[in-house]
């Protein structure tokens, strides 16, 4: 439990933010397994399109600072990878 008014605050807005970057880091999770599984289930079409919703949602968490950037550099070069693969 807080002690004063500014630790009080910093504990709501701790909450808050740890349940924003909870939601955001979920959805790139969500997405990854949606193209991974789009990926083994051979549809190129449904692939590409998995790879470009997942691209988008990581570029955002990457841009809010939700995630770092060479993370979503190596998930994004693997699915590039096996992408190319299906071709």
């Amino acid at each position: 439990m807080a002690n004063t008014k500014s630790a009080a605050k910093r504990a709501r807005q701790t909450l808050r933010r740890s349940a924003i970057n909870k939601r955001s880091l979920t959805a790139v999770k969500n997405q990854l397994k949606n193209v991974r599984d789009a990926i083994k289930g051979g549809g190129k079409d449904t692939a590409k399109t998995a790879a470009a919703k997942f691209f988008s949602t990581v570029d955002k968490a990457v841009k809010a600072g939700r995630l770092h950037s060479n993370v979503a550099a190596r998930h994004k070069s693997r699915l590039s990878i096996a992408l190319a693969k299906l071709a």
